[in-house]
C-alpha cells in the first residue's frame, strides 16, 4: 500500500455559470416597453431562453436569479388590450443569439 492521497477531479472552469460581462444577458429582461426591465439594445441582439431544458420562443419576461419566466396565456387580453401572462417557475438560462453556438450562457 502507498500513502498517496487521491485528489478529487475538479470540474473545468467552463462549467461554472457565467453571471456578468458584455456578452452575457442581464439577470432580468422584459419585451414590454412600459416595463422597467425593458432594454431595446439587448433585445435587438436576440435573446435565447432555455426554461426547464426546453428552448422557449414565447417568453415575455424572465428572471434568472428568481427562476421564473412570464409567458402569454393563450389569446386572452386584458381590458387595455395587453396579453394576459402567467408566471412559470423553474430553472432559466439565457444567452445572446448573435454570438452563435459558443455563446456564454447566464444561469443560476
Amino acid at each position: 500500500m502507498t500513502d498517496e492521497t487521491l485528489q478529487p477531479e475538479t470540474a473545468p472552469d467552463s462549467a461554472a455559470p457565467v453571471t456578468s460581462g458584455a456578452d452575457v444577458p442581464p439577470d432580468r429582461l422584459a419585451i414590454n416597453p412600459r416595463s422597467p426591465h425593458f432594454d431595446e439594445e439587448k433585445l435587438r441582439r436576440g435573446i435565447g431562453i432555455r426554461f426547464k431544458d426546453v428552448v422557449r420562443t414565447n417568453v415575455e419576461e424572465y428572471c434568472i436569479s428568481e427562476g421564473w419566466v412570464r409567458v402569454q396565456a393563450g389569446k386572452a387580453m386584458d381590458r387595455k388590450g395587453n396579453p394576459l401572462t402567467i408566471k412559470l417557475n423553474g430553472p432559466v438560462e439565457a444567452w445572446f443569439e448573435d454570438l452563435g453556438e459558443g455563446a456564454p450562457v447566464a444561469k443560476l
